[in-house]
Formats: structure tokens, sequence, C-alpha cells
């Protein structure tokens, strides 16, 4: 990390200059992804978080920590004897939503023939009401996405986006050759 704003020098990381490469130095290890999707499932307590995710405890406090220093959980006390505390998503935290539900969505369809966790989506819930995550689904429906753009309202197909590497001296084949001198 760069600092107390969070950012990370993507000009340090080996490679392509990339806002994907960064977010991974923060949130790339499988325990810092599976313990954001607790938190975001609703589970707070350390207990319930190491439960779910199945890591050992030493490595998900680590991550725990980390992701606390890097702005994307908070932690709050919940017991003063034994100082005791819970662990909720940041707005950088809840705006990994998309990232786990993609996660979601490719293991649905590529790893485990039956989905063991669907998203609900219950509209009457607005943006302004935090989802609890214990819908009982019989007042919404399974979540379907896609990616709409916001410029223009149409929904984002294969064959429909191409890459603008603005990156100086770089394109997308790579780093860019140095100009041919005469």
């Amino acid at each position: 990390m760069n600092g107390s704003d969070g950012l990370i020098d993507i000009g340090a990381l080996p490679g392509r200059p990339c806002s994907a490469a960064a977010a991974l130095q923060v949130v790339g290890e499988k325990w810092t992804l599976l313990a954001v999707r607790e938190i975001f499932f609703g589970n707070h307590r350390f207990e319930a978080i190491a439960r779910n995710t199945g890591a050992p405890r030493d490595r998900l406090a680590a991550r725990l920590r980390s992701l606390e220093h890097a702005g994307l959980v908070e932690r709050r006390p919940y017991s003063e004897r034994p100082p005791r505390h819970e662990y909720h998503l940041t707005e950088a935290g809840r705006d990994l939503a998309p990232v786990i539900r993609a996660l979601l969505d490719w293991g649905d369809r590529w790893v485990h023939e039956e989905p063991p966790v669907v998203m609900v989506h219950e509209p009457a819930a607005g943006p302004e009401t935090e989802s609890r995550g214990e819908g009982d689904g019989t007042h919404g429906h399974d979540l379907d996405t896609a990616w709409i753009c916001r410029t223009c309202g149409e929904e984002v197909v294969r064959g429909t986006l191409t890459v603008d590497v603005r990156s100086p001296g770089w394109d997308r084949a790579g780093p860019a050759s140095a100009p041919a001198t005469p």
C-alpha cells in the first residue's frame, strides 16, 4: 500500500500497469475473498468467519487485519469483557459484491453442478435498506445479473468490448516498441 490513502503504486508492480493487478495485491488471496464473502453474507464474528471459510485461524486473523488496514473492513466492538469485535464491510468492501457474485456465477457454471448458494433479489428492498442476506426466497427471485452500459443503457455482450490501453508506454500487446530511428 502506498501511504494512508490506501492506493497502490501500480508503477511499482511487475508487468503491465493495471488496476486488476493492484486490486489483486489487496484481495487476491483465497482466504481474503472468502472472508469478504462471509461478511457479505452477514457473518460478522470471527468464529463464524473461521468456521464458514475453513481458514486457519492465524491466517484468517492476518487477512482480516490486512482488509482492515486496506480500508475494506472495519471492526466494531460487541463485547467489552472480554473485548470482542465484529467485522463489517466498508463502502470499498461492499463494492466487492459484484466480484463475489461473479465468482459464484463462474463456479456454478464451471465447477459445481448444482449451485450451493443462490442470491435472491427482493425488489422491495431499496438501496437505502441493507439486506441481512437471510431472505427465505419466497418474496423474491433468483438473481440473474447482466452487465448494462450506464452510458447507452444496452446490455454488454461478447464481441462488444474493446481494450483502450491508457498507460504510457504500453499497448494491447505489451510494452510499446521504441520508435524506429531513421
